[in-house]
């Protein structure tokens, strides 16, 4: 066994155990940081695979932005893991229900897909139309594939990416009775007598009149 296949299989038992440990942790912050260690390594396999665009973009995207998002957000929020639990094994058939579906779809899928194919090789140059050979790159080949033979998928993706983000940006901006919101139209439509009132007290002592003397106290007598 080489070096190569030997980091493979290094790189495959820790993304297991840390894709398991994120359905089993109890506490949600173990459960993210269990998950970013399953896309380091993650991104370390497609590194093994020469596929670097992915790997740079796993990190980047995913580590990076999403799921420091993610850990924020669940350090933020007061989750009650008792209220998170309740009524897990009613609904648990269920869910292995559905669950063993999608693996057995998965499964039909990835076993039929690649019977017959053979392994891709890593190609090192390409002979342009020129004649002239230039370094292959994947990046480049992989943006040519998505933006020519798969546009329509890529821009159906990007459109579901935008509605979610509506969405989301919808659920935050909603109307709530526990939080105080502040109206922009109402504070451009506001006047000066809206919010200060003149009120004219009567004046309790005469212009020019001395005032009162503060009564002294009287010195106690041994």
């Amino acid at each position: 066994m080489d070096a190569k296949t030997g980091f493979f299989y290094l790189f495959s038992v820790v993304l297991l155990y840390a894709a398991f440990r994120v359905i089993t942790a109890r506490n949600p912050v173990h459960a993210v940081l269990h998950l970013i260690l399953a896309f380091s390594q993650a991104a370390a396999i497609w590194l093994l695979l020469k596929a670097e665009f992915l790997a740079i973009a796993l990190v980047l995207v995913y580590l990076g932005a999403v799921m420091v998002l993610f850990l924020f957000v669940v350090m933020m929020l007061d989750i009650h893991i008792d209220t998170v639990r309740r009524g897990f094994w009613r609904n648990f058939p269920l869910a292995a229900f559905v669950g063993a579906v999608i693996a057995l779809e998965m499964a039909a899928v990835l076993m039929g897909g690649f019977r017959g194919v053979d392994e891709p090789k890593a190609v090192a140059a390409v002979v342009d139309a020129a004649g002239q050979v230039v370094p292959y790159s994947n990046t480049k080949a992989l943006g040519k594939l998505l933006y020519t033979e798969y546009l329509y998928p890529v821009e159906i993706a990007a459109v579901i990416l935008l509605v979610a983000m509506i969405a989301a940006i919808a659920l935050t901006l909603r109307q709530r009775k526990d939080n105080k919101t502040i109206n922009p139209s109402e504070q451009i439509r506001v006047r000066a007598s809206d919010r200060v009132a003149m009120v004219k007290v009567p004046a309790t002592q005469k212009a020019g009149e001395p005032a009162p003397a503060a009564p002294v106290a009287e010195e106690k007598k041994a």
